[in-house]
């Protein structure tokens, strides 16, 4: 399990790197609108910590031995769910006049919901794991 969480993360981190750089160079050429560079930038930002995170949560799991197989898949939908919806929302509104925002705009905040869920479970499996 824990391979796949590093593997997961790197992943995430590499990608929030690529986004991140074409977001912000190529997509200041595409758009000059303020609010698409900033939901697109929070998204990159959201994706990267979330990276970092499935780097660091195999530690925790394997300190206190607990179970991180529900936040593993809470935190990566949250995740695809959040950032993937803002960058079609990006797309949308840069390439399809906004038309896909009824597809991606619902979609945002349930993974920003999941994320918060993945986390809080995992604090909760800490604060009732028997290893101090």
């Amino acid at each position: 399990m824990e391979k796949k969480w590093v593997i997961t993360g790197l992943i995430l981190v590499i990608i929030a790197i690529i986004l991140g750089a074409f977001g912000a160079h190529g997509l200041k050429d595409l758009t000059s609108d303020n609010d698409i560079l900033a939901a697109f930038d929070t998204a990159t930002k959201y994706q990267f910590f979330q990276g970092l995170g499935f780097l660091i949560i195999p530690f925790i799991t394997t300190r206190f031995a607990i179970s991180g197989k529900a936040v593993f898949y809470l935190l990566l939908l949250g995740t695809i769910f959040f950032s993937g919806s803002i960058y079609g929302l990006t797309y949308s509104k840069v390439h399809a006049g906004g038309s896909l925002s009824k597809v991606f705009g619902p979609v945002t905040p349930i993974g920003g919901l999941l994320m918060i869920v993945g986390w809080t479970v995992l604090l909760i499996q800490v604060i009732r794991s028997r290893n101090s």
